[in-house]
């Protein structure tokens, strides 16, 4: 699928989410949504969170995952995996407001790494803590061994409810399916550009400004008459 319009600037704008460098960015007002919108918090019913969490992977994927949902204190796990990965529904915000909920899926190696500090920033967050507050633990804990870089590996983010903050136009909005491999520390140079813009492909996130950068790469779903494809139904 290739970007064209708003999701090219979507996705240069709104998947640092990924990295949740842009927290404690800018503290200006997010505007409305343009379209009706769920955003997921830990008052979201229990069986939707699941629902959500579990479309970001194909079903011979999310069924055998570890699945976490949002709770009063943070991150709960409501089932243990057999497969190594982990399905949850990823949140950033800007200053106090939320802006997005994308559904993902890490495998095994960032279950072992990049999920440890999500569940740690969620947990910070039901204590209240600021999202600058948020920002300088989680970095601290990647400076003091809390927190792994990961190796090779990557998510699924396949779900059609990929909901995502946009910095330049200052909105939320969906974005495609995509998958993102881990791409600590990387520079758009690393990967033979000059610079990060909404046209490199695949993009790269938080270029060169922290451990949980990533490169994106846009996916088409199998279609529903493919019984080797994802059966979940949004």
């Amino acid at each position: 699928m290739k970007l064209t319009g708003w999701m090219k600037t979507t996705f240069a704008g709104v998947l640092s989410l990924c990295v949740l460098t842009s927290s404690s960015a800018a503290q200006d007002k997010p505007q409305e949504p343009t379209r009706e919108v769920h955003l997921v918090t830990a008052s979201t019913p229990r069986e939707r969170q699941i629902e959500l969490a579990l479309s970001a992977a194909p079903t011979e994927v999310s069924s055998k995952a570890t699945v976490y949902i949002l709770g009063p204190k943070g991150y709960e796990k409501v089932s243990e995996g057999t497969n190594g990965f982990s399905c949850l529904i990823e949140r950033s915000f800007r200053g106090a407001a939320q802006t997005s909920s994308a559904p993902a899926c890490f495998d095994a190696e960032g279950s072992r790494t990049i999920v440890v500090a999500y569940l740690r920033r969620e947990e910070l967050r039901a204590e209240g803590k600021s999202e600058e507050e948020v920002k300088d633990d989680i970095a601290k804990g990647y400076k003091d061994g809390r927190f792994k870089v990961p190796g090779p590996g990557f998510l699924f983010m396949m779900s059609s409810e990929n909901y995502v903050y946009d910095s330049e136009s200052k909105k939320s909005g969906f974005v495609p399916p995509h998958l993102m491999f881990y791409a600590p520390n990387k520079t758009a140079k690393d990967v033979g550009y000059e610079s990060v813009s909404p046209t490199m492909v695949p993009y790269l996130t938080g270029s060169g400004v922290g451990p949980e950068s990533l490169l994106v790469v846009t996916a088409e779903k199998p279609s529903q008459g493919d019984s080797s494809g994802d059966s979940h139904k949004h």
